[in-house]
């Protein structure tokens, strides 16, 4: 393990720091000398705010968030950093404002530590951040910055987003907490578009409970932890129509429902109905379509800009046509109301949060193979860090809740977790 590998829970940090703003200000300033004496290896963040303003600043600072400081994935506007959405034709590009997840971040006293690198306009292009459990490893994608910047302790908190894995998968990668919210339950205005049917603001912190501590400043709804649930009952797919689990994930599955059983949870196997094939495609056609979109400007005037693999996308993506996109979207919307039958008799669903644990070398960010249908179906996932697989790279496991119940679902995933550190 890389001595890269340094997360911080944001609960204890808010415990330590309060009433003590002098060690506040220390920490903040730690932040920022450990981002320049590392961040030359682990390329993490795409630009910093100027420490001494920053540190000044938290003097005005208040709210839940208590002058933590925050990474921000540079697809989220900022009007006092550069924005550049992982793109060359947006180099040196000031917004005029902040993106909505900004303001609130702010008006909840985060304090930005930095943008954190993105791939271009948050498709699958490599980038150059590197895992800090490994780094020889790709840290994932399209969120690859802000998983990273948590795992390496730049910050305890981070912002990402997911349109199929971009929050799993790299939360998964690096060993920390990543949660996808029910669809549009935090607000994605200033936030370059990719998909508008899935684009959603994910989030990262060391731990569970600190992912819902953050997760309820933002929205204003009870999603913060408190108590566990008793003897909840977790469903696990047998078999997944997307992928085949390694053996090294299914040991790692294993391992962590011989965990929660002893914690006195159930664990009911489950199958899959045959429509979870189909929504693999509606998802591509769905994502294809608007991307093609949204991206009209950069694919008509900037094609020759764009990375390889996101223009062949593109290209690929002119070709489908609005009756395939409507066809997909009402097979997505009759999926959605039928998932909730899955539920009958079962409080989430288990399943690992990646293929496997992260590639080695920097040519792919990985597979969103276990993201992609659950970010169609607006459920609310959680990746809960804890376990490592034979290679020593973390693999998260994903804990799935009802579309809309994001409270018990973050709860859930905080039992999850309790069982890893008692294993």
């Amino acid at each position: 393990m890389s001595d890269l590998y340094q997360p911080h829970s944001a609960l204890d940090l808010l415990q330590r720091f309060e009433g003590n703003a002098e060690a506040r200000r220390r920490y903040l300033h730690e932040r920022f000398d450990r981002i320049r004496e590392f961040d030359v290896q682990l390329e993490a963040m795409t630009t910093v705010p100027d420490p001494d303003a920053t540190i000044q600043a938290l003097n005005n600072v208040g709210g839940p968030l208590g002058g933590l400081p925050v990474a921000i994935k540079d697809i989220f506007d900022t009007y006092d950093l550069v924005t550049a959405y992982g793109s060359p034709i947006y180099a040196g590009h000031r917004p005029a404002s902040d993106a909505t997840i900004v303001t609130l971040l702010r008006r909840q006293g985060a304090v930005s530590i930095g943008k954190t690198v993105t791939c271009e306009f948050a498709y699958m292009a490599p980038t150059p951040t590197r895992n800090p459990c490994a780094l020889n490893r790709t840290a994932g994608g399209s969120s690859s910055g802000s998983a990273a910047a948590v795992a390496a302790g730049y910050a305890p908190f981070a912002i990402g987003s997911q349109t199929a894995g971009s929050t799993i998968r790299p939360a998964s990668f690096c060993g920390v907490a990543g949660y996808k919210p029910t669809f549009g339950l935090l607000p994605t205005s200033g936030m370059k578009c990719f998909s508008w049917s899935f684009d959603t603001v994910g989030l990262f912190a060391s731990g569970v409970r600190d992912v819902a501590h953050l997760a309820q400043a933002l929205s204003g709804r009870r999603l913060a932890v408190s108590d566990l649930p008793v003897k909840p009952v977790f469903g696990l797919p047998e078999s997944y129509p997307w992928a085949s689990v390694s053996a090294n994930v299914a040991a790692l599955v294993d391992r962590a429902v011989h965990a929660i059983e002893a914690a006195g949870a159930a664990v009911r196997p489950m199958e899959f109905a045959p429509w979870m094939t189909e929504m693999i495609g509606a998802h591509t056609a769905i994502q294809s379509y608007e991307s093609f979109r949204t991206l009209g400007f950069e694919y008509d005037h900037h094609r020759e800009r764009l990375t390889p693999m996101l223009r062949d996308f593109l290209d690929r993506a002119a070709d489908v046509t609005t009756e395939a996109y409507i066809d997909a979207c009402a097979r997505a919307e009759a999926a959605k109301a039928a998932l909730l039958a899955w539920f009958d008799g079962i409080d989430a669903l288990l399943t690992p949060s990646a293929l496997d644990e992260a590639p080695d070398g920097m040519a792919s960010t990985g597979d969103p193979a276990f993201s992609r249908n659950w970010t169609l179906l607006e459920t609310p996932c959680v990746s809960v860090p804890g376990l490592r697989g034979e290679r020593g790279g973390p693999i998260g496991v994903q804990v799935i809740g009802r579309r809309g119940d994001d409270a018990a679902t973050l709860a859930l995933a905080a039992f999850v977790e309790a069982t890893f550190k008692k294993a």
